[in-house]
């Protein structure tokens, strides 16, 4: 109702009013990991990065370690009060899911389809709509363009190898196309990038979804800077 009455007519408002239906959505996601499954969440970050969070445009650069770091990235927006105005680059697949899909949809995900004659241009679009955005938003992208496993490291480390790269030993090595395109298309108007890495102990289980819905507490860091 919200996308047909005021899209049209004023995107920044449908932006304030989609902003608060989004976090009122989200949040019982978030009450499942803060309060059902007592996750703990660390934030490493100097002090400067830490005042600015939430308060400006901002690209986050993220590892991807787990099928739920999209959510812990949800936890910590809400702490910094952008919750409702968070972007990310998901796979389209996930646009389908019923109401979390959809609410991705509503909300300006961007979501890609695996082919980049495609994609480049579905992108280009969802980065210059956010131009428009009325209040502080985060946009984010995992750049390794899937989950870490110690078979995907594997790969990385000998692809990396092949090249004269560094060797990665925690993450993969990144995948440039969706970042680069990322940078040249909102450059005027997102001022900084956050490197975001996410690490879980070796001595705990990656976090899952599953998990979450059993109440399995776990401690997950988060670096920024």
């Amino acid at each position: 109702v919200v996308y047909v009455l005021f899209r049209p007519i004023s995107r920044y408002y449908y932006k304030k009013v989609n902003k608060v239906l989004t976090e009122v959505l989200w949040l019982e996601l978030i009450w499942l990991v803060d309060w059902w499954a007592g996750v703990e969440i660390e934030l490493y970050a100097d002090s400067e990065t830490f005042n600015l969070l939430g308060k400006e445009n901002a690209l986050l650069i993220c590892n991807h370690r787990s099928d739920i770091d999209w959510l812990i990235g949800w936890v910590l927006a809400e702490r910094m009060g952008c919750l409702g105005s968070i972007v990310a680059i998901m796979k389209n697949e996930i646009k389908y899911l019923p109401v979390l899909g959809w609410s991705m949809w509503f909300a300006d995900f961007l979501f890609l389809a695996r082919n980049w004659a495609k994609d480049e241009k579905s992108l280009k679009t969802g980065f210059e709509q956010q131009v428009r955005n009325p209040v502080p938003f985060w946009l984010a992208l995992f750049a390794e363009g899937t989950r870490f496993t110690q078979t995907k490291l594997i790969e990385a480390q000998e692809f990396a190898r092949s090249r004269g790269m560094p060797i990665p030993k925690n993450v993969l090595v990144p995948r440039t196309k969706g970042f680069v395109t990322a940078v040249m298309h909102t450059r005027t108007f997102v001022p900084v990038i956050y490197d975001c890495t996410f690490t879980v102990s070796k001595t705990e289980p990656s976090p899952t979804m599953l998990r979450i819905f059993q109440g399995i507490p776990c401690t997950v860091r988060q670096s920024k800077h």
